[in-house]
């Protein structure tokens, strides 16, 4: 399988080197970041109401003092896929004021 020639590629043929399969279920982990608590709390009950079964984690990181606020999904984590979900995150994370931040797959 190859992959196009940006970030979201490179990781996708870098796990595929790594002996994971692309083309199974997983949980993939998109990651926000907020400056304030009430911004990353509001986006937290949003998804709650909208998307109850997505497993959400909220996490102050102190280094560089913001709020982490892990989305996980899962699902088959195909380019297509992932670049789709992203633009999603990435979209809502700014009506409250955060920013998406990349993913990740759980090991």
């Amino acid at each position: 399988m190859t992959f196009p020639d940006d970030e979201t590629g490179q990781v996708l043929a870098e796990m595929q080197a790594a002996g994971i399969n692309l083309n199974e279920m997983h949980n993939v982990v998109f990651f926000q970041l907020f400056e304030q608590e009430l911004q990353a709390k509001a986006m937290v009950e949003h998804l709650a109401e909208k998307a109850p079964e997505m497993i959400v984690t909220l996490e102050p990181d102190e280094l560089p003092n913001v709020w982490d606020l892990n989305c996980t999904v899962t699902m088959i984590p195909s380019y297509e896929a992932i670049v789709a979900q992203e633009a999603e995150f990435e979209l809502l994370a700014a009506k409250f004021k955060g920013f998406n931040d990349g993913w990740g797959i759980e090991a």
